[in-house]
């Protein structure tokens, strides 16, 4: 569905209000489910659907092919407000919606097959774990694609799932463009079309069905693999969210999610706190000083990180409402959402240590946000190397930086 239309800063505020109402409305029903969506090792699919009725997979697609056109912080606002009830959920719904990314590249029919239902849910992996061979097919054009693909959040859910793929010649050489790079795009799958493993088996995370798939040998047409170079020749080039950080916009979310969980376990350990009297004590641990001290420190360092993280998003938006962002503002960002996992991390472990036993049963939500943000934290989109790079931007050691 492709569509023209012109939408009000009062319109996007409006859209923003609900979004991240529904988000909140949400929290109930997580908390819930959330021992069937552990124990399954993904979502159910009913909710899975309801997240996508809710407009959360499509939130920051472009409203000319049928999403809600929503800035980053809004996506960012509805990630972290689901995590504070399941990381597992939030984590699917920022796969699913920057997994829309690149719908812009395909043929118009193509996309528009995909999201002439409104209620669309998609997964896909950026990385490039597959290649694309060009071919002829009964008459038809098109691209014989194998690949692995790991870390598949929300696949099992999905109705379109995409992959990285480099595109190859018949001798399984890699494409170069004009300019010697490697020709890259995002191949399309039906779920039929493709193998899934039965390999998530993890500690944290558990219900985002982070599962693996392959394809061999599949013969996909030419509508069905989008060049990453025809994004910026789409229609859409000139909209915000493709003016805006590419690897910052797959970052953000992560950071929110984690920020989201952080919260969630300050919030338990106050609970548990209140109501739990340790074994030789006469009153509850919410009369020990210590833990006064830990709180207010936890609270504090949260807060000032979230600060940092959303101010950031809000200067990248503004910046590319005129042009696209400039290094600094890339390095800024992806800076900004490493501190904030690394924080949320940090407090998520306190609180967890603070409680005691009580945080180390798996129905409890300290256990299970301490076990899921250790896997977010490890997604190399916030490991230590996009430090060191953008330490590199700082001392004048880099002046490209392609990976921020």
């Amino acid at each position: 569905m492709v569509t023209n239309c012109k939408v009000t800063q009062t319109d996007m505020s409006s859209v923003a209000s609900q979004l991240i109402q529904k988000a909140v409305e949400f929290q109930p029903l997580l908390k819930q489910q959330i021992n069937e969506i552990e124990s399954s090792r993904q979502l159910p699919q009913p909710l899975a659907l309801d997240l996508a009725k809710a407009g959360f997979y499509k939130i920051c697609t472009p409203i000319g092919l049928g999403g809600l056109g929503a800035s980053p912080e809004t996506f960012c606002q509805v990630s972290e407000i689901l995590a504070e009830a399941s990381g597992s959920a939030a984590w699917c719904v920022f796969i699913g919606a920057t997994s829309q990314y690149m719908l812009p590249a395909l043929d118009p029919l193509m996309c528009a097959e995909i999201t002439s239902d409104p209620d669309v849910i998609t997964s896909g992996v950026f990385a490039y774990s597959g290649t694309a061979t060009p071919a002829l097919k009964d008459g038809n054009t098109g691209f014989y694609v194998n690949g692995r693909w790991d870390w598949g959040s929300g696949s099992l859910n999905a109705s379109w799932i995409s992959g990285g793929v480099l595109i190859t010649d018949q001798n399984g050489e890699r494409t170069r463009d004009k300019e010697g790079n490697f020709v890259e795009g995002r191949a399309f799958f039906k779920p039929s079309e493709i193998k899934f493993l039965d390999n998530w088996h993890v500690s944290g995370l558990r219900g985002s069905g982070s599962t693996s798939y392959t394809a061999e040998n599949l013969f996909l047409p030419s509508q069905r693999v989008a060049m990453v170079d025809d994004l910026s020749l789409s229609e859409f080039a000139s909209e915000h969210i493709y003016r805006y950080p590419r690897f910052g916009f797959l970052a953000i979310p992560i950071g929110a999610v984690c920020l989201g969980m952080a919260r969630a376990s300050i919030d338990e350990l106050i609970k548990v706190a209140k109501e739990k009297t340790p074994q030789g004590s006469s009153r509850t641990m919410a009369h020990r000083s210590s833990l006064h001290k830990d709180v207010a420190l936890a609270d504090t360092n949260l807060r000032a990180s979230r600060a940092l993280f959303y101010t950031t998003i809000r200067e990248t938006w503004a910046e590319v409402a005129t042009h696209k962002s400039s290094l600094e503002s890339r390095r800024a960002l992806r800076t900004a959402t490493f501190h904030a996992v690394a924080t949320a991390k940090d407090v998520t472990e306190r609180m967890y240590t603070i409680a005691g036993g009580t945080s180390i049963f798996e129905d409890s939500p300290l256990q299970r946000n301490f076990r899921d943000v250790h896997v977010a934290a490890q997604h190399m989109m916030v490991g230590e190397p996009v430090m060191e790079l953008a330490g590199r931007v700082m001392l004048g050691l880099d002046e490209i930086a392609l990976g921020l």
